[in-house]
């Protein structure tokens, strides 16, 4: 088990930089149903043993493993499984990672987007060469198909989703400052935008981008982990999707 008064304190490497973890305010704890991990974990309670361990990861694998073993952590009654598939679809689909507690269970889906960097991070520090993505329309558009495909995934009464989005990429969360529309217009994804109904790519001209969502969400991006000099920092955003049993689902995506 993680000593938290210890690793909660402690200190990260960049490159020999001290990088300082950013404060997560704690809200107060949810339904266990609706934005717990199998009505377990309280998400903040997750990313902070998580940063602990982990302030940075080598690819999106590296991260949903270091999650996995986060929730273990906080909630050990969670059963966590990787690659899980999702049967009822005439497609081969697979979920991220889905928690089983006594308490409910939730399916989680990772993306994490990164621009170039290179360093150590970590007590002991452990060397990182992250790729750039260069392509926050692309990274907007497939969280917002995350979230779409845990709508239909969160199809019985005990299972609710998590998308979760961890990024080093400035343009996500911040709002657009160029006035003229872009194809991405509607899948902006920055702090404090609201998202529902029919999203379109670049007004419809590409069907196959359209999505669809049943919910409203607000998007809130938490802080993750950040250098002291203020050279590169991550932050979070977690969306949580609520289990509709009953609601018609809408046409399987390709």
């Amino acid at each position: 088990m993680i000593d938290y008064q210890l690793t909660r304190t402690g200190r990260t490497v960049f490159n020999g930089v001290v990088a300082t973890p950013l404060p997560i305010p704690m809200p107060p704890r949810p339904p266990a149903t609706l934005e717990t991990i199998a009505g377990s974990a309280a998400l903040d309670e997750v990313l902070a043993c998580l940063r602990a361990r982990r302030p940075v990861f080598h690819s999106e694998a590296d991260l949903q493993h270091s999650f996995a073993l986060a929730v273990g952590e906080v909630a050990p009654e969670v059963r966590c499984r990787l690659e899980v598939p999702v049967r009822g679809s005439d497609a081969s689909e697979y979920l991220d990672l889905l928690c089983l507690g006594p308490a409910g269970r939730t399916a989680i889906e990772f993306k994490y987007v990164t621009r170039q960097w290179s360093g150590t991070a970590g007590t002991p520090p452990e060397e990182y060469a992250l790729r750039g993505h260069n392509a926050p329309d692309v990274a907007r558009r497939d969280f917002l198909r995350d979230v779409a495909r845990l709508e239909r995934f969160c199809d019985r009464e005990d299972q609710n989703g998590l998308a979760l989005l961890i990024t080093n990429e400035a343009a996500l969360w911040r709002p657009r400052q160029r006035r003229m529309p872009t194809r991405d217009e509607e899948f902006r994804i920055h702090h404090g935008r609201e998202l529902s109904g029919t999203l379109l790519w670049a007004g419809g001209s590409f069907p196959d981008n359209t999505r669809v969502l049943r919910g409203a969400y607000m998007l809130t991006w938490r802080p993750y982990t950040q250098l002291e000099d203020s050279s590169n920092e991550f932050r979070c955003l977690a969306v949580f999707i609520t289990p509709n049993p009953a609601q018609p689902q809408p046409p399987h995506e390709a």
